[in-house]
């Protein structure tokens, strides 16, 4: 069943930085490729969750990153410019000495070419879900703070990514279509808070969020096919593996 099409298209290529806004873009069994490739880590840090973010640190997602070689997110380059201007590579030790200072500890900066996830690698959402979160807000949320990969718009505005876990969404037609299983909900944290734009902080919208949508906007997704996808593909679902 044909259910919309893809409107957003954002890999980010540090943990916490703001996205590229792409128009196309290699999928991988690791997720987009160079999606969350890089993060920066707290060094003394032990736990499960060692990554700075914009939870420990507003202002990391006002940095952009981006890929000089889009192409090849692997190999490529990476310049940053941080909200205050500075420019530079994103191992400049430079860039590593600000973060530090500004997080009153110790960081460093790492590469995981099968990325830097919370849980899996490729995350949904539908335009619908972005409605109804700013209805029940009473005023416009957005979804650059939800930090989602794929955005859809659906043919039926009602129609929500978190009613189809189980189904398989295909993006394109043909033999070259990629496939991508909805497996769970993402739960969301504090970093729904950050203003992407400001970094200024609203608590006001993660208690929206955890009141209205039970603490989940958009679908994690793990890939049953790899290909290339590109802004305007059409977007099917695939319901005969939905549990009954």
């Amino acid at each position: 069943m044909k259910i919309g099409t893809l409107v957003g298209l954002n890999r980010f290529p540090v943990k916490s930085m703001r996205p590229e806004k792409l128009e196309r873009v290699d999928v991988t069994w690791n997720g987009l490729h160079g999606d969350r490739q890089y993060a920066f880590v707290k060094s003394a840090n032990r736990s499960r969750f060692p990554w700075l973010t914009g939870r420990d640190l507003f202002p990391l997602v006002l940095h952009t990153a981006s890929y000089q070689d889009p192409e090849a997110p692997r190999t490529s380059p990476v310049r940053v410019t941080a909200p205050d201007g500075w420019e530079g590579a994103l191992d400049d030790p430079e860039l590593t000495a600000r973060l530090s200072d500004a997080a009153g500890e110790e960081v460093h900066l790492i590469q995981m070419s099968r990325g830097t996830f919370d849980l899996m690698p490729i995350s949904v959402v539908t335009e619908g879900t972005e409605a109804a979160i700013d209805a029940a807000h009473g005023s416009g949320v957005g979804l650059g703070r939800f930090r989602i990969n794929l955005v859809l718009r659906t043919e039926d505005p009602a129609m929500r990514e978190t009613d189809w876990f189980g189904a398989t969404l295909v993006i394109g037609e043909g033999p070259g279509a990629v496939r991508l299983r909805t497996d769970a909900p993402v739960l969301r944290c504090a970093m729904v808070t950050i203003d992407p734009d400001t970094a200024v902080q609203d608590v006001s919208v993660l208690r929206t969020v955890a009141q209205g949508f039970d603490n989940c906007v958009g679908a994690y997704c793990t890939p049953e096919s790899i290909g290339t996808i590109e802004l305007g593909a059409p977007v099917w679902l695939e319901t005969g593996r939905l549990p009954s």
